[in-house]
């Protein structure tokens, strides 16, 4: 005998496999009728009064025999200890939650928090080029000096790029699936995925049943779109499916960012379109992402270990003066620098060179600096 929870969530899966019933009409069910289950009882009277359900649907749902297959769904979630996560959970993500469109039910196996502070989505083609394969490890070396969770598709190219750089850099990684959590593809990149259930997670809306079909890549790459805070988009042909959950995410007030390429490259004129019609702020690294969405406030630094604090002992008296005077400022330009610190230019520009290629400071736009 299932126990209430079981039984609850018997109906929910149920909710989600009736033919024809997305997830705003089912959301438009539970607000009528009060609960996944009480959807199964209701009068047809009562559903036929449900905006956009109709006749058709109405009786399906009062004759249908989905139950049964929910039951079998409740079945393999238990047995592959998949978290089923309905949009009324905690654990559901909450930036999908403000997607009109997002799913009713979720099924996810990781340990990743879908719900990390900082979420970044990467996308593009399947046929990425040397440039794009090394843009792809090039930002998310820099993504790695804050906790920020990497989302992707898992499909060839820039997709599996990116969770595989996010693995080497200790970067959390989640996969949003086009099929059901009984399989992988494509099956080259299993390896990956099962790194990832430990380093983040495995997420999709389809039942174990369903299998990869280009019709659902549409609905997979909203999900990628609405879980993040922000998309960046590195090569895609002009009509690729990376353009598409860019105007996805921008229909979803996230920010879009996208990598330029060659005007005579295939696979970056999507991106150069994107940059040119604004629908995508141009990036050419990782700092630039944390510039754009003000996570650089501290500039990406990682804590100081006990010993690199100790290493400030042994700066120079010439060091310590402009270190002080940063520490004083936050930030400064060159000349105020030189005028706090009573030193020459020359004298100056050569110490604060040498302090960059130590990590003690970073130059910031306009000649000025700061402490790292």
């Amino acid at each position: 005998m299932p126990n209430k929870t079981q039984h609850e969530l018997l109906y929910r899966v149920a909710l989600t496999l009736i033919p024809n019933i997305g997830p705003a009409l089912a959301k438009n069910l539970l607000a009528y009728c009060g609960s996944a289950e009480t959807v199964f009882k209701a009068p047809k009277a009562k559903l036929l009064k449900v905006p956009g359900i109709g006749e058709d649907r109405a009786q399906f749902i009062t004759q249908s025999d989905v139950l049964h297959e929910a039951e079998n769904e409740l079945k393999f979630i238990e047995k592959y200890a998949i978290a089923p996560l309905f949009f009324t959970d905690e654990k559901y993500p909450s930036r999908l939650k403000e997607c009109a469109d997002s799913p009713l039910l979720l099924y996810y196996k990781g340990k990743a928090d879908l719900n990390a502070e900082k979420t970044l989505g990467i996308v593009g083609t399947r046929r990425a080029t040397d440039y794009g394969r090394d843009m792809v490890k090039k930002i998310t070396s820099a993504l790695a000096t804050q906790d920020i969770l990497i989302v992707s598709g898992l499909a060839y190219g820039i997709d599996i790029a990116a969770h595989q750089a996010a693995l080497e850099h200790q970067l959390k990684t989640v996969a949003v699936l086009g099929h059901g959590l009984n399989t992988i593809y494509p099956q080259q990149h299993k390896a990956t995925a099962q790194k990832m259930i430990e380093q983040g997670g495995l997420l999709s809306e389809f039942r174990s049943t369903e299998k990869m079909s280009p019709h659902n890549f549409p609905n997979r790459n909203r999900i990628v779109a609405g879980l993040c805070d922000a998309l960046i988009v590195i090569e895609s042909a002009e009509d690729g499916g990376a353009v598409l959950t860019a105007n996805i995410a921008n229909t979803y007030n996230r920010d879009v960012f996208a990598v330029p390429g060659k005007t005579t490259d295939k696979w970056s004129k999507g991106c150069n379109r994107l940059i040119k019609t604004n629908r995508a702020q141009l990036i050419e690294s990782g700092e630039d992402v944390l510039t754009a969405l003000n996570w650089n406030i501290e500039l990406g630094v990682v804590k100081k270990s006990k010993q690199q604090r100790e290493l400030l002992l042994n700066l120079s008296e010439e060091e310590r003066k402009i270190y002080n005077a940063l520490n004083e400022g936050n930030d400064m330009e060159i000349d105020a620098l030189a005028e706090k610190t009573a030193m020459s230019g020359g004298m100056l520009a050569a110490l604060l060179l040498e302090m960059e290629m130590k990590d003690w400071i970073v130059t910031l736009p306009g000649k000025r600096y700061k402490l790292f």
